[in-house]
Parts: structure tokens; C-alpha cells; sequence
């Protein structure tokens, strides 16, 4: 009885960590995106400054809350998000409009769609 009060616990505690793991990664890729969001306003409205200045903010910030990411993540997404990130911030400081959006919606997809290939569901099981 005692070893199966054991492994109960073990996999609740297991249950829960994924759970609010899936939930923070979810929250993450939904600020990461806005601000996506916002860098491609400026560039839109030709605010190439403020842009270039957003594009390293989002650039910390990646570096701060995506540096636990590898641990439960596919590395090939995250060398995805990095690639992605050094090519926008070069065609950002160079002004090339048209590669900045492309690369932003680029990248705005990788974080959309990464919360819905690591969430637990029977999809992503089987």
C-alpha cells in the first residue's frame, strides 16, 4: 500500500510539473509574440530605430526565460528561434523591410507553434 501511495505521488507530481510547465511555455510564446507584434508595427510605420531597439529587447528576454526551454524542448526548435532571431536583427539594422516581416512572421509562427507541439494531449502522444 505504501509503494503505490509512492508511485501515485511520483505521478501527480510528474502530472503537475508538465502541466504548469506546458502553461508557462504557453504564456512565454504569447509575450514573445506580442512583441513580435509590436516590432512589426514599427517597421511598418518605418520607426527602424525603435524597431532595431525592440528586436534586442526581445532579444534579452529570449536569453532570460527561453535559457530553460532546451530542458524540455526539442533543440532543433530552439536553433530554430536563434537562427531566426540573428537573421531579423540583420535585416532590421540594414532597413530591408520586406526580409524583417518575413523573418518576424517566421519566427512569430515558431512561438505560436510551439506550445501546441509540446502541450500533453493524445495528438501529440500517439
Amino acid at each position: 500500500m505504501r509503494l503505490l501511495l509512492i508511485l501515485f505521488t511520483v505521478l501527480a507530481l510528474i502530472i503537475t510539473a508538465g502541466l504548469w510547465i506546458g502553461q508557462t511555455i504557453e504564456n512565454d510564446a504569447d509575450q514573445f509574440s506580442k512583441h513580435i507584434d509590436g516590432i512589426k508595427d514599427n517597421i511598418t510605420q518605418g520607426n527602424w530605430d525603435l524597431a532595431n531597439a525592440k528586436i534586442m529587447e526581445l532579444e534579452e528576454k529570449w536569453s532570460q526565460k527561453g535559457k530553460w526551454w532546451p530542458i524540455v524542448m526539442d533543440h532543433q526548435e530552439i536553433d530554430n528561434i536563434q537562427f531566426s532571431l540573428a537573421k531579423v536583427k540583420e535585416y532590421i539594422r540594414e532597413k530591408d523591410k520586406v526580409q524583417s516581416l518575413g523573418e518576424l512572421a517566421e519566427l512569430r509562427l515558431i512561438f505560436i507553434h510551439l506550445p501546441e507541439k509540446e502541450a500533453i494531449n493524445l495528438k501529440n502522444i500517439l
